[in-house]
């Protein structure tokens, strides 16, 4: 049996209930800004390596809890494991980021792809989930996630990072079907891959479309959010007795905010470049809203961190519904006592807000 949670404020802010102070938490909070982070990397001997192991997995994604009183943990992975599950051959190359070894360039091998035996293949994950769960003992809730369609498609066609997404736009207009193929292959694969991670004891779920920002009015409609709607209707919606909630995170999609709010997910994450105030007038009280701190402030000094900070709960305003984070994942080079700063702001100035 699963020991209760001792702190359940971060799951209680995306059901827009009361809570005593505003929950933080950090993208990517476990990762290369932690000097005992880089140290249980190097022990894994590599990325892959750390992810697969259920015992590292566990050991980092606890790692910033113990130095910040952060109020949600998020399961230590990557979003390219599906691909990998896929038969696409994920690998890092040293400077470059992820890579796939068979990227989807023809059309036999695009309508050769199938929905993998998730169980089989991503297992590790699961396992790591059920291992985090259990050494978290209550303590905070667990976060499971994983990449949109669209943008699992991205590295899938690209073959990894890109600044352009040429290869991804151009089958997008001369072969529509094709990348609608690949996004239902995706999607109905998201969907047993989060209800797994409920199963192995995720309490909130969140969906990253890192890359929906890039497409045009009316394709972000047709060839990201259609499929994040698809991967929402197909999720488990309660464990535990408890409702599991759902975050959609698109990186530069503040323009669609009402769209993303119909999708029947509880929160939408939202980048720096929307303005606080207004979002929560333009979605009203059909979702909370997660954000949105710009990760590169957290260079500046306290003073200046705690003084933003100060400014987007104010423009949040008084009640329920938000949960302080980034506008986007942590930076390596970020000081780690300038995160301890952000944490303990957040949670000071919040009060007035909850009175």
């Amino acid at each position: 049996m699963a020991s209760p949670l001792q702190n359940d404020v971060f799951l209680r802010a995306l059901m827009c209930e009361p809570v005593p102070y505003t929950p933080v938490w950090l993208m990517r909070q476990a990762g290369r800004y932690l000097p005992e982070y880089r140290a249980t990397r190097a022990k894994a001997g590599s990325f892959l390596d750390l992810c697969k192991s259920q015992d590292y997995a566990t050991e980092v994604t606890l790692q910033p809890l113990e130095r910040f009183p952060l109020d949600a943990a998020i399961l230590f992975s990557d979003i390219l494991t599906v691909p990998d599950a896929m038969g696409l051959g994920l690998y890092f190359a040293e400077g470059e980021g992820p890579k796939f070894e068979r990227p989807l360039r023809d059309e036999a091998a695009i309508k050769a792809l199938t929905v993998p035996d998730v169980g089989a293949e991503l297992g590790y994950v699961f396992n790591a989930v059920s291992s985090i769960r259990k050494a978290l003992d209550g303590r905070v809730p667990l976060i499971g996630f994983s990449g949109s369609p669209f943008t699992l498609a991205c590295y899938m066609i690209e073959g990894g990072g890109s600044d352009t997404f040429s290869r991804v736009k151009t089958m997008l207009y001369d072969r529509p079907e094709l990348l609608h193929h690949i996004l239902d292959v995706n999607a109905r694969t998201v969907v047993e891959y989060l209800n797994a991670q409920v199963d192995a004891g995720a309490q909130a779920l969140m969906i990253f479309d890192t890359w929906g920002g890039a497409l045009a009015a009316g394709k972000y409609q047709e060839f990201s959010l259609r499929y994040m709607q698809q991967v929402v209707s197909g999720l488990k919606r309660e464990a535990d007795g408890r409702k599991v909630p759902v975050i959609l995170f698109t990186k530069g999609g503040g323009l669609w905010l009402e769209q993303m709010a119909d999708t029947g997910c509880d929160a939408l994450g939202l980048d720096w470049t929307v303005d606080l105030a207004a979002a929560r007038r333009r979605v009203g009280d059909r979702v909370a809203l997660q954000g949105n701190f710009d990760p590169n402030a957290l260079m500046a000094s306290p003073d200046a961190i705690k003084a933003e900070v100060g400014r987007l709960l104010a423009s949040y305003g008084h009640g329920a519904g938000h949960v302080f984070n980034l506008g986007h994942g942590i930076s390596q080079f970020t000081p780690p006592e300038n995160v301890a700063a952000l944490v303990e702001s957040v949670h000071k100035l919040s009060l007035p807000y909850h009175d």
